[in-house]
């Protein structure tokens, strides 16, 4: 997704980002199905 942007780190920062998207869509989800 990001070019030269920290190679090394790049998986880790994408497991982070999937997390925080899969957390964010969960408490979405909780909340539109009060």
């Amino acid at each position: 997704m990001m070019g030269g942007f920290g190679m090394g780190i790049g998986g880790i920062w994408m497991i982070l980002i999937l997390i925080l998207v899969v957390l964010a869509i969960a408490a979405l989800v909780k909340y539109l199905r009060k």
